[in-house]
């Protein structure tokens, strides 16, 4: 009998799959591609279905493990909604795939399953407690607690990027101002990026020459590089996003006192001045008393896929059932 996990990862970007045998800890087989810009849900399964025959070379796994970048329903697997493409709403992915693979299927949010994976394979080996947190497009968190994922009453725990940290802030996308995400995420600041610039001409010379003199063309790696070039108004925004991360973390810390947070995403990768800022902000934020560990992910970008292994390994090999 097959003991094969086909993992896969459905990214607002880019999807994933990858497949390994139960206990192994590399992949046999990994495939990427990105997401068809403006597609729409059947665009995504298509190119996952695309994938996933290419790392399973003919063989049929013994269970799939499925991370999802949006609100799922853990215990019925389905798809409540993705906030980026059309189509999602209330499909019932874990069942589809299970009926199309013959094999048992399961399904959490992109941030539960990543922090599942830094768990098991990752940073968080030998914790019993972590937050992971992803900075990227959005800002997500999945708890682990007592080793399992904590979902909370609605499967909407661990929701850290839309904590307020400036009442007085701008206005995010959920409504509500000054969320960790408005302040904190690569797209929002990327846009500050680019109303700072037109609001300061004379500032961002590097900043602005990061992205070939064209404002419309910043994103947040431009304002990482400029800032490591010492350009003022870079150093500004990135340490602007460096705090408003540190004062969530700081509130998470004393709301739950977790043995570790880890941080994962594009954003995290800006170099030491966000860390530093972030650092600083949390141990600020933090009560004196609280201990703060804070740590990259292991895993890098393959978070959410070895997340899906473990997931899959936990209750589809192991024969739980909904």
């Amino acid at each position: 009998m097959t003991d094969l996990i086909l993992a896969l990862d459905f990214g607002g970007t880019k999807h994933t799959a990858g497949v390994v045998a139960r206990g192994e800890r590399q992949w046999r087989a990994r495939r990427s591609a990105p997401a068809q810009a403006g597609g729409t849900a059947a665009d995504d399964r298509a190119v996952m279905r695309t994938l996933a025959r290419e790392v399973l070379g003919g063989e049929r796994p013994a269970a799939v493990g499925v991370s999802f970048g949006g609100p799922v329903d853990y215990d019925t697997g389905t798809v409540r909604l993705s906030h980026h493409v059309p189509g999602w709403e209330d499909v019932p992915l874990a069942r589809l795939l299970s009926e199309e693979y013959g094999a048992p299927a399961w399904m959490d949010n992109d941030a539960n399953v990543a922090a599942l994976g830094e768990h098991r394979f990752g940073a968080g080996q030998g914790c019993d407690s972590l937050l992971y947190v992803t900075v990227s497009t959005g800002v997500g968190g999945g708890w682990v607690l007592n080793g399992q994922i904590w979902r909370g009453q609605d499967g909407m725990a661990g929701e850290i990027g839309h904590t307020v940290v400036d009442p007085a802030g701008p206005l995010c996308l959920c409504g509500k101002r000054g969320c960790v995400e408005r302040m904190a995420s690569g797209p929002y600041l990327a846009q500050d990026a680019r109303d700072r610039l037109a609001a300061e001409p004379e500032r961002g010379a590097a900043l602005l020459a990061q992205a070939g003199g064209d404002p419309a063309a910043l994103d947040a790696r431009h304002v990482a590089a400029a800032a490591a070039q010492g350009d003022a108004l870079a150093l500004e925004l990135l340490r602007g996003v460096g705090h408003a991360l540190g004062v969530g973390l700081g509130n998470a810390a004393n709301l739950m006192n977790p043995q570790r947070f880890i941080l994962g995403g594009g954003v995290t990768k800006a170099g030491e001045i966000f860390w530093q800022a972030m650092w600083a902000a949390a141990r600020a934020t933090a009560l004196p008393e609280v201990r703060l560990e804070i740590v990259p992910a292991g895993l890098i970008d393959d978070a959410p896929l070895w997340g899906a292994v473990a997931l899959a390994q936990a209750d589809g090999l192991n024969g739980r059932h909904r």
